[in-house]
């Protein structure tokens, strides 16, 4: 089931954010940028996307969710016990419904150089690597510039 997050949803998803996050990008990205990605800063980017982030439970559990950032796929983190079942996917689906739904003619999305996984992913989900683009990742200490793969999907066609 999918549904948009709460306030209640935060702690759950931070923790959901930080484990998958050291798991796909720890070993990838800088040492200066693992140092701030602690469970608190996910807690805090959580409370300033809430509104636009849904969740994803399985049996009663959360175990996904998905932010939007204007016409960016923002973030999509998956619980390692709920990988492989289709949440990720289901997820993908509705966020790609709700860019179109605000108009967004082509999503785009970062992911980790070197994270083949989830460009494996990205890929079967109709989502076309544009190349690589440098941009400006939140931190707790500002902007920190990271090189990245661009994917985009084109959600609404020219008439």
């Amino acid at each position: 089931m999918l549904r948009n997050a709460l306030s209640t949803d935060v702690d759950r998803l931070a923790t959901i954010w930080y484990e998958g996050w050291q798991d796909a990008h720890a070993d990838l990205l800088p040492d200066e940028l693992k140092r701030l990605r602690t469970l608190e800063s996910f807690r805090e980017r959580l409370l300033l996307r809430l509104a636009s982030t849904r969740l994803a439970e399985l049996d009663g559990d959360v175990v996904g969710f998905c932010t939007l950032k204007n016409d960016e796929l923002y973030q999509l983190f998956i619980s390692a016990p709920a990988r492989g079942t289709g949440i990720a996917a289901a997820l993908v689906a509705d966020a790609e419904m709700r860019l179109k739904e605000a108009g967004v003619a082509t999503a785009w999305l970062g992911c980790a150089i070197g994270n083949d996984r989830a460009a494996r992913f990205y890929e079967k989900c109709g989502w076309e690597r544009a190349g690589a683009s440098v941009i400006a990742v939140e931190t707790s200490e500002g902007p920190f510039d990271l090189e990245v793969w661009r994917y985009e999907k084109r959600l609404i066609r020219p008439s």
